[in-house]
């Protein structure tokens, strides 16, 4: 039925594809190629022999140019490449114009759809790098020329080097900021001092990973993955934002569909260090995790005083009994925890009886309340995932999972793992001693792919 939908979606591509140096029809499917120049008002674009899985030890780049007055957007359709928290293996970058001398508007890689991405002129180009191990299916998106702006109070974006200043959505106040825009703000003030941020009013389209409409903050001028400090959307106001040099990069994008009432905000020039900032890496409502806010004070640790036990003249006094780790409610061990540490079952039949499958690279392992471990996972691929919840950080999807006793399963942090377990109430994704876990590489995709084919 999969590939039946699939078949059905490019020969209706194939029905609305125009010719193009990068892409030819064959009269039942267009032909991807290896690159090539896209000069149209609209088309498609995508990875070499899509949907065929593209090829191993590759470098492919499409230039798309629009008619001028126009800028470029792209909307994906369909996206799959090798997942790495990084992007480091097969990855797709896009440029802002038609050379990767100028801003780079993302890299993407696994299986998260990109949102919207739209250029600030009339061109752009995509560069797809493979490596030589694992491949996917590629990306298939959607390329069209749009007005930027419908006139000039729209505008937005610029240089400023003041030491304060505004920045805001194009129509604020009078009415919602207009579909189809891209603003990038590039701040800079005196060497000694950094920029802070506030929001007096923040309304943009609400969406778990911030993926339509979106404010994103850099360090320094350019875009950089490593250098976001926070990506934001929804209805909730971020708090104050700080920099960690005298350089920030703002950039506003809206999609071309829901639109909303946008932000006003001001930003300050301040003495460096004057103050201390943490970054809460969990998610929250309405817009992305990555939320920076001003440190909060150590509060003292909470202490209770046992009373003395009762002792009579022919009594000696009870020793106290030494609580397990692992117990749970007054001292009671967990009988979970007294189970041996062994894997139940094979990988078929785990991932059959799991609620999720995934594999991933474990960032942090630290103890939690009442005998349970706290795991925090970046995900390369979820084969399987019902209600857990996947938030994302920075460009980098994670998971929050709990193992219910410390000893096992075994899990160390920096490792990949093969991670199938169960679902709470709260979305998190829990591991009892017996849940599948295994060392994770990359000859196993394929594997996980094949058996999540089969009927259980």
């Amino acid at each position: 039925m999969r590939s039946d939908c699939m078949w059905g979606l490019l020969l209706l591509l194939a029905l609305s594809l125009g010719q193009t140096k990068a892409q030819d029809t064959n009269f039942t499917r267009p032909v991807f190629y290896c690159g090539g120049d896209l000069v149209a008002e609209s088309g498609f674009v995508g990875s070499e022999g899509f949907p065929e899985f593209y090829k191993p030890n590759t470098k492919c780049t499409w230039r798309i140019t629009v008619p001028e007055g126009n800028v470029v957007t792209l909307s994906f359709r369909i996206f799959d490449l090798e997942a790495e928290s990084q992007c480091r293996y097969d990855y797709l970058d896009i440029y802002n114009g038609q050379s990767n001398l100028v801003q780079k508007l993302g890299r993407f890689c696994g299986t998260f759809r990109p949102g919207t991405q739209i250029s600030t002129t009339n061109t752009m180009m995509l560069e797809m790098v493979t490596d030589g191990e694992t491949q996917s299916r590629g990306f298939l998106a959607y390329f069209s020329g749009t007005k930027p702006y419908g006139n000039d109070e729209q505008f937005c974006g610029g240089k400023m080097t003041k030491s304060q200043g505004e920045i805001k959505t194009p129509n604020w106040p009078d009415k919602k900021y207009p579909p189809g825009t891209s603003c990038s703000w590039l701040i800079t003030v005196e060497p000694d001092r950094v920029i802070q941020v506030k929001f007096d009013k923040f309304v943009l389209e609400a969406d778990t990973y911030c993926r339509f409409d979106y404010v994103a903050f850099f360090n320094g001028g350019e875009r950089d993955d490593s250098r976001l400090i926070g990506k934001y959307c929804g209805d909730q106001t971020p708090q104050p934002i700080i920099t960690s040099g005298n350089e920030l990069l703002v950039q506003f994008v809206s999609d071309l569909s829901v639109t909303s009432d946008g932000f006003f905000g001001y930003y300050s020039s301040i003495p460096r260090g004057s103050q201390p900032m943490t970054v809460d890496s969990g998610p929250s409502t309405g817009a992305s995790a990555g939320r920076v806010r001003p440190a909060e004070k150590e509060r003292p640790t909470a202490t209770t005083t046992q009373p003395p036990a009762p002792t009579t003249t022919t009594t000696p006094p009870t020793k106290k009994p030494t609580r397990n780790r692992n117990n749970k409610n007054g001292g009671r061990p967990n009988p979970l925890c007294a189970r041996a540490c062994k894997r139940d079952g094979t990988i078929k039949t785990s991932f059959c009886s799991s609620e999720f499958v995934i594999t991933g690279k474990v960032n942090s392992v630290s103890p939690g309340p009442r005998g349970t471990v706290s795991i925090n996972v970046s995900l390369i691929k979820a084969y399987k995932s019902g209600r857990l919840t996947i938030t994302q950080v920075g460009e980098t999807m994670a998971v929050k999972l709990v193992s219910q006793c410390k000893r096992c399963p075994l899990i160390s942090r920096g490792g990949n793992y093969i991670i199938m377990g169960q679902v709470d109430e709260a979305g998190r994704g829990t591991l009892v001693p017996g849940a599948f876990t295994a060392q994770y590489k990359a000859a196993h995709h394929r594997l996980l792919v094949n058996i999540s084919k089969q009927p259980c």
